[in-house]
């Protein structure tokens, strides 16, 4: 389950520097829910989620979505994320740039992502194919990076100034750390 190893990463990483780095109340909760979707998508491999089936014969599809639902949160959830990395770390806040350089970060994300799947269909042949979810479309790298753009343009138009809100509540909780 290479998908869950983020969240086996992610949550210990968070735990230790919640003193040093807390993060915000909305990135805690958006990544608990990327956590869910890894975990789910982990188990039953992204093309056999019961759930995306579900929706695949309700809606007359010929493909499970949850594949591209997780591409879609691959983009929404870290780019909340960078934003809060570079508005507590750079000098980006309120810059014209932190949109942009937000949704790149994203990108170049999702980009790594399918390069690692690259190397898993060249390395695994078709034992690589349950990994991967292409559900036969040549299209599939394409449309994961799509949904990435989209869900990370999307938590920006969506979410930018509720979580600009939590970033001064949290700045003004938080003691400052000096060195």
């Amino acid at each position: 389950m290479p998908e869950t190893v983020w969240v086996m990463a992610g949550l210990p990483l968070a735990i230790l520097l919640r003193h040093r780095f807390p993060l915000s109340g909305p990135l805690c909760g958006l990544l608990a829910v990327h956590a869910l979707v890894l975990i789910v998508g982990g188990h039953y491999t992204y093309a056999e989620v019961p759930a995306g089936d579900w929706v695949r014969d309700w809606l007359g599809w010929d493909r499970n979505p949850y594949d591209r639902f997780g591409h879609l949160v691959q983009g929404f959830v870290p780019a909340i994320l960078v934003r809060e990395l570079l508005v507590r770390t750079s000098p980006l806040r309120g810059s014209r740039w932190l949109a942009p350089l937000t949704v790149c970060a994203c990108l170049a994300f999702s980009a790594v992502f399918e390069m690692l799947e690259w190397f898993a269909a060249v390395t695994g042949g078709e034992a690589a194919d349950a990994f991967l979810g292409t559900q036969g479309d040549v299209w599939d790298t394409q449309w994961d990076m799509f949904c990435a753009l989209i869900g990370a343009t999307c938590a920006l138009l969506l979410l930018s100034r509720a979580h600009d809100r939590a970033l001064a509540r949290l700045g003004r909780s938080t003691p400052t750390v000096t060195s």
